[in-house]
């Protein structure tokens, strides 16, 4: 267990845009921050991040909360690694008692993997760097790649002897089951038998953007045509390779620094270019490029920059993963080195500062790369020039951005001699085919349709009491502690005997008004979290002298830690819309906070004494003569009672 005092010391020191600006490119908006929505694919910003408050929102997913619950919801941690991630990540010591057995074995499966993946890493370096086979075989083949110590121990590289089973049973010496062992893909498990998956290979491992390790890959060091010469982890609860960038964990921060990420093909181009200088730089890994791995991307950059080999098999091929850049809504240029280098030799034989003039100069945009690509294989041929163009078109397609698609057209039409008119009549039929392929996608995906009635419908649209209560819990979060002046309406009779309100100013705070009012008429909560919530302010304003959101919202259960968030992010979703640079103001409610703490509460009133009078009205239609009677002036009572709320309402108002 983690000391209580480390944990406070955590939350302390930590700052969740710092945390979360690792993750996702963070742009200033007002007092907060804005950027891509981690946990969905969009190309609107719809994720806000506020340093005062030292909470976050996603407004796509729904999900949100302080920086441990950032953690745990992004890169699934329990508890206390998100703990113990923060405060590595800010030198903080960590306090903690010994795990016993029973604690250990309550750790679910997926921490098993994370735990196996973990061993596995430190083993394999273990291996590398203190045995002989491992210094004789692994150490050299590095060395010979021109990596530095350094660089082999900050990519955690290593090597699997060259025995059918030594890291299994080492790992089954140390309390690790076989099963997790099978499942992370490191052991082969065949009848009574197992075998080390990565025998006599050296070791890459793979770890997530906050560096936690999901798998491997490893190189063969001999020269059997019939064995793979690179060998991934299977596909496993932890490791998805197509979710996956090698590299992500060292390039992240560098990535959003430069605004820019080089896309190359394997571990040790990775590699050689972080030891040249350039950090902003990810693989991956021999796959296929993926939606998903181009929006873990996104998330920290808009523009791409791909590498290609200078004499790369199948070059039109790779450019399929350019147009699904695209479609992304990224910027992409393509770089390629002299024929015979790859990003790996070109980088060694190279100072950083020639490497860098190299990439610079020699970036160009995808439409001029690929016309001049295309257009060699083309040559004179008429009807490969009309596919080489269509080509091109069809990559324009895929831009979400019309300016872009505009500009890149007219583009094409430079470079190829021909009409813009011709070209721009194209993209608009691809286009249009596109429309109607999702559409009628859509209608066969979609369900039939459920017929419910209006009554049903109205109902179901809002909960007007789970309203009213959460706008009370808002308004001791917001302006708990906040001395306003309200108008108290008293009844009262004028010179002729009829009803008047008399006015009334008192001066109070509004956590105390709200108390004092619910209190008076014996309101409860009908909610659990939002009465447990309203308690706890109450109890913590009644204690202190103001409430401090970010230490309130740590000292939560997650579930009413996320209800808290979501209520206290609600206002910062409208300025995700900008809607001031389109000269639409917001009034803010600390305004007129007065005025809508007692509106709130008139209306919470009104709601009960509605609910009531329908209660009794039910009653009396239901009633037999021979039972108990319900009282026909019980009604009458609550709606003249409804009237006298109502009248107040309306002055407030």
């Amino acid at each position: 267990m983690i000391a209580k005092t480390t944990i406070d010391n955590v939350f302390e020191t930590a700052r969740v845009e710092e945390v979360i600006g690792d993750f996702v490119q963070l742009k200033k908006s007002g007092s907060n921050f804005k950027g891509l929505s981690p946990f969905s694919d969009e190309r609107t910003p719809s994720f806000m991040v506020s340093p005062v408050k030292q909470i976050w929102k996603d407004f796509s997913s729904g999900k949100g909360g302080n920086v441990v619950a950032f953690l745990m919801e992004h890169e699934h941690f329990t508890y206390p690694e998100a703990i113990k991630y923060l405060a590595k990540k800010y030198g903080i010591e960590i306090e903690e008692t010994e795990q016993s057995d029973e604690q250990k074995q309550q750790a679910d499966e997926r921490e098993s993997l994370y735990l196996v993946s973990e061993f596995a890493k430190d083993y394999f370096k273990h291996v590398l760097f203190k045995t002989e086979e491992g210094k004789a075989i692994g150490l050299s083949y590095f060395k010979e790649r021109g990596f530095t110590e350094e660089t082999i121990k900050k990519f955690d590289l290593g090597f699997s002897p060259d025995s059918w089973d030594a890291f299994t049973n080492h790992a089954i010496k140390k309390g690790y089951k076989l099963d997790y062992l099978d499942k992370t893909g490191l052991t082969i498990v065949k009848g009574e038998k197992q075998f080390d998956r990565f025998k006599g290979r050296v070791m890459f491992p793979i770890r997530s953007m906050s560096g936690r390790t999901l798998g491997f890959g490893g190189r063969i060091l001999t020269n059997d045509k019939k064995t793979a010469k690179y060998l991934n982890s299977p596909e496993s609860d932890i490791y998805h390779k197509s979710k996956v960038l090698y590299g992500i964990f060292h390039a992240k921060q560098s990535i959003a620094k430069e605004d820019n990420c080089y896309l190359v093909e394997g571990y040790t181009d990775v590699i050689q270019f972080h030891q040249t200088g350039i950090e902003n730089v990810v693989s991956s890994s021999g796959t296929a490029l993926t939606p998903e791995q181009i929006r873990l991307v996104n998330r920290l950059t808009q523009n791409i920059t791909v590498l290609f080999d200078g004499d790369a098999a199948g070059l039109r091929a790779s450019l399929r993963g350019v147009d699904l850049i695209l479609e992304q809504g990224m910027n992409v240029k393509i770089c390629t080195f002299p024929e015979g280098e790859d990003p790996d030799s070109f980088s060694r034989k190279n100072s950083l500062e020639k490497l860098t003039t190299f990439l610079e100069e020699n970036s160009r945009d995808f439409i001029s790369f690929k016309a001049s690509l295309l257009a060699k294989e083309a040559k004179n041929d008429p009807i490969k020039k009309a596919d080489t163009i269509r080509d091109m078109v069809v990559s324009i397609s895929k831009i979400p951005d019309v300016i872009k698609q505009e500009i890149y057209i007219k583009e094409c039409s430079r470079i190829m001699d021909i009409s813009e008119e011709v070209l721009f009549n194209t993209l608009a039929q691809l286009v249009n085919k596109d429309k109607r392929d999702a559409s009628r996608k859509k209608r066969s995906d979609k369900k039939p349709m459920e017929v419910v009635s209006a009554e049903k419908e109205k109902a179901e649209k809002i909960d007007v009491q789970y309203e009213l209560e959460r706008k009370i819990i808002e308004l001791l979060l917001l302006y708990g502690t906040k001395e306003e002046d309200f108008e108290e309406l008293i009844l009262d009779t004028d010179e002729k005997g009829d009803v008047t309100f008399k006015p009334e100013m008192q001066t109070t705070t509004v956590f105390q008004k709200i108390f004092l009012d619910l209190q008076e008429d014996e309101i409860e909560f009908t909610n659990e979290a939002f009465k447990d919530l309203y308690y706890d302010i109450i109890d913590r304003l009644t204690r202190e002298e103001d409430l401090k959101v970010d230490a309130f919202v740590n000292s939560l259960q997650p579930e009413n830690a996320s209800a808290v968030t979501d209520i206290l992010m609600e206002e910062e979703k409208y300025s995700l819309h900008d809607w001031e640079r389109n000269e639409i103001y917001v009034k803010e409610k600390s305004h007129s906070v007065s005025q809508v703490v007692s509106e709130t509460i008139l209306n919470l009133r009104r709601e009960l004494v509605n609910q009531k009078i329908k209660e009794l009205s039910g009653a009396i239609k239901e009633q037999s003569p021979e039972g108990s009677q319900v009282d026909l002036q019980d009604v009458v009572d609550y709606i003249t009672l409804k009237k006298v709320i109502s009248e107040k309402l309306r002055r407030v108002l």
